[in-house]
């Protein structure tokens, strides 16, 4: 049997002192920081992602999506052949690496593939179609930092998978723009259609020809688009390149009827909804999975123009065939938390208070801080709204954390009281007190507060 290694404590190097029998200074041990892209969700943020969530938590409720979760960790290949060899997600972004036996594995970049590979795996085409799904975790890609986006960050989405009907389309926009509006958040929705692969491939030689008539006015990375990826074109954001965007054909002039139609039914449920939109016509997506309808997400400011992208989504009907499925339409929408958190924060920040609780507990030495733990379990199962702070062992300390916490009643434990069976009830607005019987204590604050309501 072997022997279990001792973890042994880091040592510390210690500085000798030039000044003749002074105590040797130990060396600083650096703290260790969080990785560069990386980020510490904090208390003081979290009401925000709390409100976030729970909204996202109904509204799926409401509209008949069920929760999935996927792993982490997914073979490489899943992403290359769904996300698209020649995206940046997959070219520069992906962290893969090889595992311990050898397998190419990935940290999931996005969750819809990992979606689709679920769905097949777990045969849920045999389910009722169509399947409704909602997800929520952290999806990772290795980019540039900056506001909102971290190479750690968390998405949350909802699919529809097999249905092929706009209506569908339709909805998910519905279910976006609620929770947006329902968070407190104005948002404009852009939208677009890059049509099915038949009639794409027109347009991509019409968009590849006005791209080399202007050649020498486009920067280094969309000439290598044209030849690999010409629909990554229109994602370009280097300033050269706009004029020559600025110029393209249209790409709904190169729809064909099926996917004509299917855009503008897509359009009919909007206006019938009254959902105002916007048609972009650069508007494409950065994975190659996407047909048809695609859509984004963006913040409004007070002037009403649109500022950051929040989320988007759109239609995905090849993925699971791309996969090695039977054919499933489907269609999904993601949303980004970090920059969905930050602008709840800047419109509603009173969600950062502290709820206002009922009643506080306090209490002076061991025994009654015995005592009060265990009248704080009583409060706690009967359904009021109770606080305490254990570690304190000062009445005042207590008294002011009460009065932070907006307590209506706080409950005062002394040895006396230990002695007696009685408990103090301070009203924290009148400053009057009471003694009560430690039995009753419950009973008696839910009639205080029952009078109080109303």
């Amino acid at each position: 049997m072997k022997k279990s290694k001792l973890i042994k404590k880091p040592k510390v190097k210690e500085v000798k002192s030039e000044k003749a029998g002074a105590e040797p200074v130990k060396k600083v041990i650096a703290t260790p920081q969080a990785l560069r892209g990386m980020k510490d969700i904090l208390p003081a943020d979290q009401p925000f992602w709390l409100f976030l969530t729970d909204k996202a938590r109904a509204l799926a409720k409401s509209y008949s999506f069920e929760k999935i979760e996927t792993p982490v960790l997914e073979e490489a290949g899943l992403f290359i052949r769904s996300v698209g060899k020649e995206t940046d997600i997959v070219e520069k972004e992906m962290y893969v690496f090889e595992d311990l036996d050898g397998a190419k594995i990935a940290l999931r970049p996005e969750a819809t593939a990992s979606i689709v590979r679920a769905y097949l795996n777990h045969g849920m085409w045999n389910l009722p179609q169509p399947v409704r799904l909602w997800y929520q975790g952290p999806m990772f890609r290795h980019e540039r930092p900056q506001s909102g986006r971290y190479r750690q960050f968390f998405q949350l989405g909802f699919e529809i998978l097999g249905d092929a009907n706009p209506v569908s389309d339709a909805l998910l926009i519905l279910v976006a723009s609620n929770l947006y509006k329902e968070l407190g958040i104005n948002t404009s929705i852009q939208l677009n259609s890059i049509g099915c692969p038949t009639c794409r491939e027109v347009y991509k030689n019409e968009l590849v020809n006005h791209y080399k008539a202007h050649r020498s006015k486009v920067c280094e990375s969309c000439k290598k688009r044209m030849q690999r990826n010409p629909l990554r074109l229109l994602d370009c954001k280097e300033e050269q390149c706009q004029a020559v965007k600025k110029e393209i054909p249209q790409i709904l002039d190169f729809l064909c009827d099926p996917c004509r139609k299917h855009f503008m039914s897509v359009l009919e449920y909007l206006e019938e909804l009254g959902l105002p939109y916007f048609l972009n016509n650069t508007l494409v997506r950065g994975l190659d999975y996407y047909n048809r309808t695609v859509f984004e997400i963006y913040s409004v400011g007070n002037d009403g123009a649109a500022q950051s992208a929040l989320g988007g989504g759109g239609r995905y009907d090849y993925l699971a065939e791309t996969l090695g499925g039977r054919t499933t339409p489907a269609c999904g929408f993601a949303i980004g938390l970090e920059r969905t958190a930050n602008k709840i924060k800047e419109v509603n920040p009173a969600l950062a208070e502290k709820e206002k609780i009922d009643i506080f507990i306090a209490q002076l030495g061991d025994l009654a801080r015995r005592k009060a733990m265990v009248l704080f379990e009583s409060f706690r199962r009967a359904g009021v709204k109770v606080a305490e702070d254990f570690c304190r062992t000062g009445l005042r300390a207590q008294l002011e954390i009460a009065d932070k916490l907006g307590a209506r009643y706080t409950l005062i434990v002394g040895q006396k009281e230990v002695q007696d069976g009685t408990v103090i009830i301070r009203d924290m607005e009148s400053g009057v007190q009471e003694i009560i019987d430690f039995n009753k204590a419950v009973a008696d604050l839910q009639k205080k507060l029952f009078l109080n309501a109303a």
